[in-house]
């Protein structure tokens, strides 16, 4: 069920912004619609996630109808502070969204369009489950104005699924594939590298087996270890071992080597793509630092500075809603070194490169030396005058952040 809320100012029970916001309705605005329903917790999630036994209060069959009160309480904050435009980017993520019927979830696409409207081109993920994907769930997507999905394959390997808690079929990875790709959507596919008991051999035959459904894009994620999940207690106990930094190094350079050679390019730390129009756009959106609602239990939200976060139970959240309420726990503005922190942290991770001014003036210099240790790219300091790092600096990427703000 993840980690407490963050500490913040409270939020007004009607959600509008505080006076004086400096809202630009030409920035960028993206939804992030969660979903918070998973049939089985895996052992390493710590993310806002209930299975059924752990509802208690709330019914996921009116799930839908909560979340587009929701939709309809933003587009009249939004319309306040004359900031409604078209949504650049949509993503439905979890939990599970495929779990909902997917009327359900073009329901709550149809009133996202209809409230803040939909640009031209405009990309539309949804995250699934690889058992939850079957042509008349796709087909219904495609209808609904789903461009895009991302399929949690994690692994190819059956005892690293099984440490992980997955419980899907690995067969079913490649019949989720076709369906997208047979009904015109283009497909991303996550991994997840450093499991109890992965030798580099098991993430080799995963990033093979990845490759062989020719995704669009491809994520890849070390296991990270997080407080109050089972893994965590597992590790505590001495039950399985926890992971391994230089296994997982060698196998981030496998993986950035294998996808090289396959054609995909890396364009933040953790993502590669087949070609730039191939880039998660909605993720971009977030390290970019646009505009973005997130709506159901737990979402964050950023607008103009402002940023806030919603209640976490879905009973909680259903509660507030129907009583005509704002869903949101608190709020917050960072000032101006929690903002430059954050503009660091995420632009450098992204292979444009953090521009070397929107570093304090007076860290700049550190930039020599994170080129002397091989950590950034000297051409693109000297010629481009930004910070693009190596792939040692990838692997080093929190030692960059923190010569760069400390």
């Amino acid at each position: 069920m993840g980690g407490p809320l963050p500490l913040g100012d409270p939020a007004p029970a009607d959600g509008r912004f505080p006076e004086g916001l400096p809202v630009d309705a030409s920035t960028p605005f993206s939804a992030y619609l969660h979903v918070p329903f998973c049939r089985v917790r895996c052992g390493y999630c710590d993310f806002n996630t209930y299975t059924s036994t752990e509802l208690r209060g709330a019914r996921q069959d009116e799930y839908a109808d909560t979340l587009i009160r929701e939709i309809e309480l933003a587009h009249a904050v939004l319309d306040d502070a004359g900031a409604v435009r078209p949504m650049d980017t949509v993503f439905f993520g979890g939990g599970t969204p495929t779990l909902l019927p997917p009327g359900d979830l073009a329901r709550m696409l149809r009133a996202a369009s209809g409230s803040f409207g939909l640009r031209d081109g405009a990309e539309v993920t949804v995250e699934a489950n690889p058992d939850t994907v079957t042509p008349d769930v796709v087909g219904t997507l495609v209808d609904a104005g789903v461009t895009r999905l991302s399929i949690g394959m994690q692994s190819a390997v059956p005892h690293v699924l099984a440490a992980l808690d997955r419980t899907h079929r690995p067969e079913n990875v490649s019949s989720a594939v076709r369906a997208a790709r047979d009904a015109g959507l283009d497909v991303s596919v996550d991994l997840i590298y450093g499991a109890p008991g992965e030798s580099l051999a098991d993430w080799q035959c995963s990033l093979d087996a990845a490759l062989e459904l020719e995704p669009d894009h491809l994520s890849a994620y070390a296991l990270i270890i997080e407080d109050g999940t089972k893994l965590a207690r597992q590790i505590r106990r001495g039950e399985v071992p926890a992971p391994d930094d230089d296994l997982q190094a060698d196998m981030y350079e496998a993986a950035d080597r294998r996808l090289s050679e396959a054609g995909y390019a890396w364009y933040e730390v953790s993502n590669w793509a087949r070609s730039d129009a191939n880039r998660s756009r909605h993720n971009l959106a977030y390290w970019r630092g646009s505009d973005w609602w997130g709506f159901g239990p737990g979402a964050h939200s950023h607008v103009a500075g402002l940023r806030w976060w919603n209640v976490k139970h879905p009973a909680a959240y259903a509660q507030r809603l129907h009583a005509g309420e704002s869903p949101a726990a608190g709020r917050e503005r960072p000032d101006a070194q929690a903002r430059n922190l954050e503009r660091v942290l995420l632009q450098s991770r992204l292979s444009e490169g953090l521009p070397i001014e929107q570093i304090a003036e007076s860290r700049r210099e550190r930039v020599a030396g994170l080129i002397s240790d091989g950590l950034v790219d000297p051409a693109a300091a000297l010629r481009e005058r930004r910070v693009r790092l190596t792939l040692r600096g990838r692997l080093l990427a929190d030692a960059v952040v923190r010569a760069l703000t400390d």
